[in-house]
């Protein structure tokens, strides 16, 4: 009976116990939980910041960037015909420096005739477009070509890039501190300094990017009102080929007049003497007889001296 109630007695404590554990085990997990949830949550922050600020890290998807955030080139060509090209010019270079631009480059031709300015203009891409249009004011505008370039991805591309090279070169540093020996030494040093060219060259490729994103580039001519605003146009016939053969005559006639006319100067000098002597030559010749052998004086030897003797005649041939 005793053991009996001794075991009925234990039922009851050992069922509290197993609760008691299993309340226990809940509200562990319930904290592990939010433990994890808490860890996560600046994990997941952290990552945010570094895909903000390191976007194209690899492994990491392509950011996705709006239009206004992109990296973009514009380069612009235009002419513009004007009254004054000196006036236009200083007008334009006026209004990229107030742009906050600058001038990059300037070539001037200053002719009454056919006066002409081209200008490359730097100003920031957010002020292009206004730039463009200020410049076509000036005038009458002639042609315009305007091009973009959109180098987002290079951009991205080259961030990450720079990124892992600098990892490289610490961790090359730190390892040419801990160099124990005169070759690992050298051998560190060499390994660093081709991991520091290779930064340095991507991040020059990087500025000048920057560059080019930051300014673009508007190059603008200037011509005068006596210059030809037509362009030139292809034509076929017979007549279109006739004067083009025609002006080929002309120039070649030219040409071959002034050649003779550099020569003649030549000719005349040299070639005169050169023709009297030869005839000089000639008429030598002429006058000297040829050489050769003299005919005898006197009849042939073995000839009797006197009256010729009649020439034997032949013997006539009597018929049978």
């Amino acid at each position: 009976m005793s053991v009996r109630t001794g075991r009925r007695g234990g039922v009851p404590l050992a069922a509290v116990g197993l609760v008691a554990v299993l309340v226990a085990g809940g509200c562990g997990a319930g904290g592990g939980e939010r433990d994890s949830n808490s860890a996560q949550a600046p994990a997941g922050g952290a990552a945010a910041d570094r895909g903000q600020a390191a976007p194209g890290e690899a492994g990491a998807s392509p950011p996705d960037l709006r239009v206004d955030q992109r990296s973009i080139i514009y380069t612009g060509t235009m002419q513009v015909q004007v009254d004054d090209v000196e006036r236009a010019a200083r007008e334009a270079i006026a209004a990229v420096t107030e742009a906050g631009g600058f001038v990059g480059g300037d070539q001037r031709r200053s002719e009454s005739a056919d006066a002409r300015a081209e200008l490359e203009l730097r100003v920031p891409a957010a002020k292009f477009t206004a730039v463009v249009d200020e410049l076509a004011k000036l005038g009458r505008q002639q042609r315009r070509e305007v091009h973009t370039q959109d180098v987002t991805e290079e951009v991205v591309d080259l961030d990450a890039r720079i990124i892992s090279q600098r990892a490289r070169v610490e961790s090359a540093r730190k390892l040419l501190d801990r160099a124990t020996s005169t070759g690992e030494l050298v051998n560190l040093e060499n390994e660093l300094g081709r991991r520091e060219a290779d930064l340095a060259s991507l991040e020059a490729k990087k500025r000048r990017l920057a560059d080019l994103t930051a300014l673009s580039t508007i190059t603008v001519t200037f011509v005068g009102k006596d210059a030809s605003t037509e362009e030139e146009q292809t034509e076929i016939g017979f007549l279109v080929g006739l004067r083009g053969g025609w002006e080929v005559f002309v120039a070649s006639v030219t040409v071959l007049l002034t050649v003779l006319g550099a020569l003649l100067p030549w000719l005349v000098a040299f070639g005169v003497p050169v023709a009297l002597l030869i005839r000089v030559l000639r008429r030598r010749r002429r006058r000297t007889p040829p050489a050769g052998p003299t005919p005898p004086l006197g009849p042939p030897a073995g000839q009797p001296v006197g009256p010729t003797a009649p020439l034997p005649v032949p013997a006539t041939r009597s018929a049978p």
